[in-house]
């Protein structure tokens, strides 16, 4: 049995950028410590929503460094140093944990790919190069590809390797995951619609966007189940649902980036190809935030 790296809301941040482009590192700080103080139990820091494909290393390491100062061992920070060459993302990961950090996310190779074997592979390198805890990220809808239950039963034997992000949108995927690697390989839920799924079939939490905008709600969600309050969790997974919808209703994280700017942070523009929101995809957002007395 492995102890998850953290129970309950890990919120995946976003990068806050100014008006040119360049990161907004005391806004980030600003938020990773509002966010603490709001009942999140961890800091997720360039995942995709913190838009890591368009960050320097220099940029990621920055901002690591900045959470595990927000953070000062108050919550877990967990890195996202993921990439689809191994090597780059072993560079990276040591990095990383010269910044601080307590664990580390780690998407699928996208783009070239791979096949199971490989996966294996790539993260039994960087999980042994590191020696951080592993939280494996599986999102097909991003990298083209999908890593099955075996595999993560194969990944769930290596030591470091503490969780797996399961954010395929599939239950019977997050199922068998569970069936076969239990309590050897922590399941968090890798969209908000799903926690409350993955709760039920034993897992340990969510990363999560939409605690960007209401940590207290997404921590109480995972709390009420944790505590054995069913009803409470069901109760608070359905008064998410319509902030799910309007955080996906365009590519992540363009709607939660928008969001966070009319709620008063200075969350600034995604950097290119990520744009804004359009107009009619706004205004929908706006309705939703009204409706939760966010604005």
């Amino acid at each position: 049995m492995k102890r998850p790296v953290f129970t309950g809301s890990g919120t995946a941040l976003i990068t806050p950028m100014n008006l040119d482009g360049s990161v907004n590192y005391d806004e980030f700080e600003r938020l990773a410590d509002e966010q603490i103080r709001r009942g999140t139990d961890a800091l997720v820091v360039c995942g995709t929503t913190g838009e890591s494909a368009t960050l320097s290393d220099e940029e990621h390491l920055q901002l690591f460094r900045c959470a595990a100062s927000a953070a000062c061992r108050r919550v877990p920070v967990i890195a996202g140093t993921g990439s689809n060459d191994t090597a780059h993302t072993i560079r990276l990961s040591q990095a990383a944990a010269r910044c601080g950090v307590d664990g580390l996310l780690l998407v699928t190779p996208y783009y070239n790919k791979t096949n199971a074997e490989g996966l294996v592979r790539h993260f039994t390198a960087v999980a042994n190069a590191v020696q951080l805890p592993v939280i494996v990220y599986n999102v097909p809808s991003r990298t083209g590809m999908s890593l099955t239950a075996e595999t993560a039963q194969k990944l769930a034997e290596n030591p470091w390797i503490f969780g797996i992000k399961e954010a395929s949108g599939s239950t019977a995927q997050a199922m068998r995951i569970r069936c076969l690697c239990g309590a050897k390989l922590p399941l968090y839920a890798g969209n908000d619609t799903d926690i409350l799924s993955v709760l039920a079939l034993g897992g340990s939490g969510v990363i999560s966007v939409a605690a960007n905008l209401v940590p207290e709600l997404v921590h109480r969600l995972c709390a009420a189940w944790q505590h054995g309050d069913s009803a409470m969790a069901q109760r608070l997974q359905f008064q998410l649902a319509p902030l799910c919808d309007a955080l996906f209703c365009d590519v992540n994280p363009m709607p939660v980036k928008y969001a966070m700017q009319r709620i008063g942070w200075k969350a600034g523009p995604c950097r290119l190809p990520l744009y804004e929101p359009s107009a009619e995809k706004k205004e929908s957002i706006d309705t939703v935030l009204r409706n939760f007395e966010l604005i």
